[in-house]
């Protein structure tokens, strides 16, 4: 619920209290309901609070105990409150107990071991003066950022990276090897590094792990795997959803705890459908309604799109809200915005280049729409794919015929042909490919535009294969490998928490993301294979937990699935002929020749010049020109285009280890 920042001097020098003023005139851009800090002379904590939960209104921070010793500074909100007060012995007068309360006194019984009792999105830095060290954590999944800065003399950290800029001591030179991995990185993750950030003296604190400052010494720990978690057994289908159900609405709860209104972004399928179908029912009981904001093509928008996918799904949208009730839906086509208009208020709010173009728009959009209605949490399903939807029909099918379990086989076949209406031969031949894959036929290859000189010298490709991410991608990736990928490699989870933190920080509304939960995701993680896939369905844990919450075209539609961005090719018509020039005007004088194959990108330039075409915004190789645009936009933003290079404050150097 806030921006925090802090720096703690080693060896009790003294700390010039203009370095704590200037981060904190760096996170003033931010909407704040209140601004405090705390030094003594050796250490800074700051707080630029957001308050969106009822226990934050009026919350002191940063909080220092004069008894204990401790001081605190966080950015949370805390899920698993009643747990922690049976756990803390906190009597129920005392409920009402802001979060960085509730953590500090886990820190106080628990120590550094107060993570494993901590459920929810957080970040938070703890002063422990009795044992001179610096204490902090970032949640599993890394919904709230969380970035550092050490040399030999102090260390600093802040939620947002234009804090730690703001110091003079921390240079602006940037991450050659962030650069290269960004460029040679096939999916829309920036570096498998979980540390690093395109700057290269600054850090960030991975998910999933603590970190302890101590003696001019930092340390990390991580203290969650998700993968690590015990199969569960029940005898039954209905005590698995049942099971299932409690969680997830636990989780649900808990994300709609707020004195502001409750906002939701819903699409026409199953996971943000689920999310408002469970949070109606309990807002009800408070009396409150949800909210629901769903972006829709432009008016007039032909779908071109294959049958199989949807770029209008607001019938679907509809009919879950009629369904479910005790909602206000509010759709908008964005008339007028295009994400090439974006590029440069999101750099500005991510502070790094990105690669979500396609959806930058709307997904801003929503948040400001989310803002005027005077929302202070917007709930969506974005994980769901891995948690609570996870389950792909042709994969399981694919392990049963690899084992030989050809009862269970040939009759879930027969069930998911029927349900699809596709024929069991066509199938069967998927199937087959799918267990005895051709290289030839079966992978692709990701174009590349980096330039080779570039990606030699940085060892990228050597990186990136050494991480598990291969340049030659599979047509048809296994779901389970995508699934255990995201839980087991952290770099994974840090583009959600930069898009989440900085987003909610502009318009003081929280993402929450029920499916994202740690629960729910450990309750997932533990199920057999078959609770995802059976009777001809895939995804059918969520189907079958959804009866009666969501209407039957919903919660069993196979056959046709939503697309986002179908649009996005005829919003920028406008804009084509500059898009072009500008990519144009990069060539080999250019300074990002050093990153950029120049002749690759001029070779590409020609098959984009002509008439656009709706379906060029799926096409990778215009996904590379994007990219392209937006590093060359970001580098023109930290001034490296104007060819008078600032030694000491912009040079482009090698990155060195925290």
């Amino acid at each position: 619920m806030s921006a925090i920042a802090g720096i703690v001097n080693f060896k009790n020098e003294p700390l010039q209290k203009e370095y704590g003023n200037r981060m904190m005139h760096s996170l003033q851009k931010f909407p704040a309901d209140d601004v405090k800090v705390w030094m003594n002379r050796h250490v800074f904590l700051g707080c630029h609070a957001q308050w969106i939960t009822p226990e934050s209104i009026g919350e002191k921070l940063p909080f220092y105990d004069s008894e204990s010793e401790l001081g605190i500074t966080t950015d949370a909100i805390i899920d698993n409150r009643e747990e922690l007060f049976d756990a803390l012995q906190i009597k129920k007068i005392h409920h009402d107990l802001p979060d960085s309360q509730l953590i500090l006194q886990a820190y106080q019984k628990w120590r550094e071991e107060c993570v494993d009792h901590l459920i929810g999105d957080f970040a938070f830095m703890i002063w422990d003066a009795r044992s001179n060290k610096l204490f902090g954590a970032r949640d599993f999944s890394g919904t709230r950022t969380l970035y550092f800065h050490k040399n030999d003399r102090s260390f600093s950290f802040s939620t947002t990276i234009q804090p730690l800029l703001s110091l003079p001591y921390i240079s602006q030179s940037i991450n050659k090897n962030w650069i290269a991995e960004y460029l040679a990185i096939p999916g829309m993750h920036d570096s498998t590094d979980n540390f690093s950030t395109v700057y290269k003296g600054i850090h960030q604190i991975p998910p999933s792990h603590t970190i302890c400052v101590k003696e001019g010494k930092v340390s990390f720990q991580q203290y969650c795997d998700v993968t690590k978690t015990e199969k569960l057994k029940l005898s039954s289908n209905e005590e698995y959803v049942e099971a299932f159900q409690e969680v997830y609405q636990k989780a649900v709860n808990a994300r709609v705890r707020t004195y502001k209104n409750v906002g939701a972004q819903l699409s026409g399928g199953l996971d943000s459908g689920s999310v408002c179908s469970y949070a109606a029912r309990t807002l009800r009981e408070k009396g409150k309604s949800l909210s629901t904001f769903s972006y829709i093509p432009l008016q007039g928008f032909e779908d071109w799109t294959p049958k199989s996918r949807r770029a209008d799904e607001s019938q679907w949208i509809k009919s879950t809200v009629d369904y479910v009730g005790n909602i206000n839906d509010h759709y908008d086509d964005f008339s007028g915005r295009s994400p090439l208009n974006e590029i440069d208020d999101w750099l500005s709010i991510r502070e790094m280049p990105y690669k979500s173009f396609g959806n930058s728009f709307w997904i801003k959009g929503i948040y400001e729409k989310a803002q005027e209605q005077g929302c202070g949490v917007l709930l969506s399903g974005a994980r769901g794919n891995y948690t609570i939807s996870f389950g792909s029909a042709l994969d399981y099918y694919t392990k049963l015929f690899k084992k030989g379990r050809w009862i269970t086989f040939a009759k879930e076949l027969n069930q998911y042909s029927k349900n699809i209406e596709v024929g069991r031969s066509r199938l069967l031949s998927k199937i087959k490919k799918r267990a005895f894959p051709s290289m030839k036929e079966d992978y692709y290859e990701f174009p590349q535009i980096i330039n080779p000189d570039f990606a030699a010298s940085t060892h990228v490709f050597t990186k990136l294969k050494e991480n598990g991410v291969d340049v030659k991608q599979a047509k048809h990736p296994d779901a389970n490998d995508a699934r255990r990928k995201q839980f087991d490699q952290l770099f994974f989870w840090n583009l959600n928490g930069i898009n989440a933190t900085n987003l909610s920080l502009k318009y003081a509304l929280w993402n929450r993301d029920p499916t994202n939960d740690l629960r729910v995701a450990k309750f997932c993680m533990s199920l057999p294979d078959h609770q995802f896939v059976q009777q001809g369905y895939d995804r059918s844990l969520v189907r079958r937990a959804t009866k009666g919450y969501l209407p039957e075209e919903i919660r069993l539609n196979q056959n046709t699935r939503g697309v986002q961005g179908a649009d996005v090719i005829p919003r920028m018509q406008d804009q084509w002929k500059n898009m072009i020039e500008e990519l144009e005007s990069i060539n080999h004088s250019s300074f990002l020749s050093e990153f950029i194959d120049i002749d690759r990108l001029q070779h590409i330039l020609l098959d984009f010049k002509k008439q656009p075409q709706n379906e060029w915004i799926f096409v990778l190789e215009f996904k590379l020109l994007i990219r392209t645009l937006i590093l060359k936009r970001f580098l023109n933003r930290t001034s490296l285009e104007r060819g008078c290079w600032n030694e000491e404050r912009m040079e482009i150097s090698q990155f060195g280890s925290a």
